[in-house]
């Protein structure tokens, strides 16, 4: 019960930190957004839901056809389509003519604004905060030097965003190279920069390689202003859209800043860039500090929003001097810890490594966050693969040498030993090898022998030291083996049960003839009747359609060998081709790339809609990175007026629906309780077909906070749901509560 009124009361389940991307296809990721933000208020604890940005979406009016909102983008196919309706034909001259007038030359900062996305990763949300990261990375680069100490963050109310360090400065005499002043160097052209390495570089170590942060925020600025504080001078410039407004101009500070040395930077994004509306999230912003503060702990981040209403300000100060072992405390705060977080600091070899380590006895899966430079390498590298390998290693010999592991011939595996396990690991290094423009994987071999060794030689002496904290890891890595034997069998089957056996599918699925995954997609939807409805309404060429019975287990608190016997897990499996866990994801072995979610529009289904990602995060957490994961909307209302019919998604569409209406206008309003209670062919106009209805793609923002939620939300403890609700009480209107 406790569950169900949380879920009323955030009135959304609970996927925060996972970034959506509202479009009918996840070829448009960019046209139609939503982001994670407390409410439309921010009115909610510190961590952040999903609510809609930028201009309202939905909200359409529909004759009998059904015909959507300009905004709202239409499918691949009729994309694909109506663009090959308006391609130049063939035998147009401007095809035909090739010449050296045809070859474009882009001088300056004319590619970044040319082609936005392939420095900042969208025009959307994701790309606007990644202004602000850029800046503010740079501003961290100075305090992993050892020249700065704090930052300060504003968001300002006219949605400008300025970023002050006490560091250095950015340099303001003449370049040698270019004749102008390095301030204007370094922010209007592309790779100039102080990170490149070497006996000339102005850092020894960075998470800057390219020199294109600074020179692109400002290229996608309307307007940049700079203040310098430097040799007991201040320096001010303006720019506008990568170009100089203003000339340097160089005063004497006033008697309070007269000793102040450091860089501000405010800049205002430009409209003309993005296709989202200027507005930067508190909340999104603030997990970033947090993270960097957690990383870098002798450094202070302020983190302040400013508001026309006063009583709407926000400030955070973010400082943690216990570094990675305050973070790893933070990650478990809701778990059942076995021991106290222990880690370590050394620096070998020109690698500086930083690691803490916590087991909990209520956790059956991993947490391993890896950084290089304080740059969330995603998909782990040489740092993660040394750590890995020496766990494994050392906790074996370990194990063997105090007697706990009695059996010569059992050998525990990496899995079974990172079983409940949290590890983050940091390194720096000063000439790093990313893998990708992207930065997600560090590539540096020597890396990996240097965490590997340096962990080996920890992990024994403080094991040996404490022998209690050694009984209780061993005795949580062998029930992970014990269940995991357990479970054999299940797996087994799971992996003799070939999906692509009609024979071995699931007997409620409804598959689609289509054998071809990127073009089909199933709706695993909630019950027998809606799975009626969707059955009857579906297009039987790509639609496939599986109902579940009830709501599914949670596997956060269960164990492997649990899950596996559990049918309606088994049939999931099955169903989608995801193999066995703990097993590299194969995408070409799915048998749908579109996962779409489809469940009522009330508590029960947010629950069920919550279990289902839960399970998806756990089980095969790459079908997120991958973009197979969706959640389909439907209508919450049905309004009838005369021969016309409209469709509304929430109460705010209804609303604004019938406050357009005439005063003495007479209409009927059906609201759909269930999915089952649609007719096909209503189900298929509002929500199944490919051309009008609207779908949220999922993808992970912050690996991090989305394990905290899951852990929070879905695991064995209680109290701090309940705190929770007792906090966010006054939130909701008390007659929407299900007693």
């Amino acid at each position: 019960m406790a569950l169900r009124n949380l879920l009323l009361l955030l009135k959304t389940p609970p996927y925060l930190h996972l970034r959506l991307m509202a479009s009918s296809t996840s070829l448009f990721p960019s046209s139609i957004h939503l982001r994670s933000l407390t409410s439309a208020a921010s009115r909610a604890p510190s961590f952040s839901f999903l609510e809609f940005s930028g201009t309202r979406f939905r909200a359409r009016k529909i004759p009998t056809s059904l015909r959507l909102a300009q905004n709202v983008v239409v499918s691949a196919k009729a994309s694909m389509s109506s663009s090959a309706a308006t391609k130049t034909s063939p035998g147009s001259e401007s095809l035909k003519a090739y010449g050296s007038e045809q070859i474009q030359v882009l001088e300056g900062l004319d590619p970044v604004r040319k082609r936005p996305g392939m420095y900042i990763g969208s025009t959307g949300p994701r790309g606007l905060h990644h202004l602000v990261y850029e800046i503010l990375d740079n501003a961290v680069d100075e305090a992993q030097a050892g020249f700065a100490s704090k930052i300060d963050v504003v968001l300002h109310a006219d949605n400008s965003v300025s970023i002050t360090d006490n560091g250095r400065g950015i340099p303001t005499d003449l370049h040698p190279a270019t004749k102008k002043s390095s301030l204007e160097t370094v922010l209007t052209v592309l790779h100039a920069g102080g990170k490149f390495g070497g006996s000339s570089s102005g850092y020894s170590v960075s998470g800057g390689l390219h020199g294109v942060g600074l020179s692109v925020v400002n290229a996608l600025s309307e307007s940049l202003e700079v203040c310098i504080w430097r040799d007991g001078k201040e320096f001010h410039q303006k720019y506008s859209r990568g170009k100089p407004a203003t000339t340097l101009t160089c005063h004497v500070p006033s008697n309070e800043l007269k000793d102040h040395q450091g860089t501000r930077i405010r800049f205002w994004p430009d409209k003309e860039v993005f296709t989202t509306v200027i507005q930067f999230d508190y909340n999104t912003i603030s997990g970033r500090i947090r993270e960097l503060a957690f990383l870098n702990p002798k450094l202070t981040i302020t983190l302040t929003k400013e508001d026309d209403d006063v009583e709407k300000n926000q400030y955070n100060e973010y400082c943690y001097a216990g570094g990675l072992v305050e973070y790893v405390a933070w990650l478990n705060s809701d778990k059942k810890p076995l021991h106290d977080v222990f880690g370590f600091r050394k620096e070998t070899d020109g690698v500086a490594i930083d690691i803490a380590l916590q087991w909990c006895a209520d956790a059956y899966s991993d947490t391993i966050l890896g950084y290089a430079n304080s740059i969330r390498t995603i998909d782990g590298g040489t740092h993660i693969d040394g750590m890995k390998a020496s766990l494994t290693r050392t906790l074996n010999n370990l194990g063997k040498k105090s007697k706990i592991i009695k059996d010569k011939d059992i050998s525990l595996s990496g899995e079974h030993v990172r079983e409940g396990l949290t590890c983050v690991v940091s390194v720096r290094v000063q000439n790093p090898e990313f893998e990708g423009q992207t930065k997600t994987r560090l590539g540096n071999p020597e890396v990996r022998k240097v965490v590997e060794q340096s962990i080996q030689e920890y992990l024994t002496e403080y094991l040996e030291l404490h022998p209690d904290v050694l009984d209780l890891i061993l005795s949580k890595s062998l029930n992970a083996l014990k269940a995991a034997l357990a479970a054999k069998r299940a797996r087994e089957l799971v992996r003799q049960k070939s999906v692509l056996r009609s024979s071995s599918l699931p007997g409620k699925l409804a598959d689609c003839s289509s054998t071809d995954p990127e073009d089909s997609e199933i709706f695993i939807v909630e019950g027998d009747s809606a799975g009626g409805s969707a059955k009857q309404g579906r297009d039987r060429r790509f639609q496939a359609i599986l109902p579940l019975r009830g709501k599914i287990l949670n596997i956060e608190r269960k164990d492997e060998a649990a899950m596996y016997k559990n049918e309606e897990i088994q049939n999931l499996i099955l169903a989608l081709g995801l193999g066995v866990k703990g097993e590299d994801f194969k995408k070409e072995a799915l048998r749908y790339h579109k996962i779409i979610i489809l469940t009522d529009a009330d508590v029960d289904g947010a629950h069920i809609r919550t279990l289902l990602l839960t399970f998806f995060f756990r089980y095969q957490k790459a079908l997120f990175d991958e973009g197979c994961i969706y959640i389909g909307v439907p209508p919450l209302y049905k309004v009838e007026r005369g021969k016309q019919a409209y469709y509304c998604y929430d109460d705010k569409e209804l609303k604004r629906l019938q406050s357009s209406f005439p005063s003495n206008a007479s209409y009927n309003i059906q609201r759909f309780k269930g999915l089952g209670e649609m007719m096909p062919a209503q189900l298929w106009e509002t929500t199944m077909d490919p051309e009008q209805r609207m779908l949220k793609q999922l993808a992970i923002e912050d690996a991090a906070e989305a394990n905290v939620v899951f852990s929070s939300l879905m695991g064995v403890r209680v109290d701090f749901r309940k705190e929770l609700i007792q906090k966010s009480a006054n939130m909701i209107d008390l007659g929407h509560l299900d007693i």
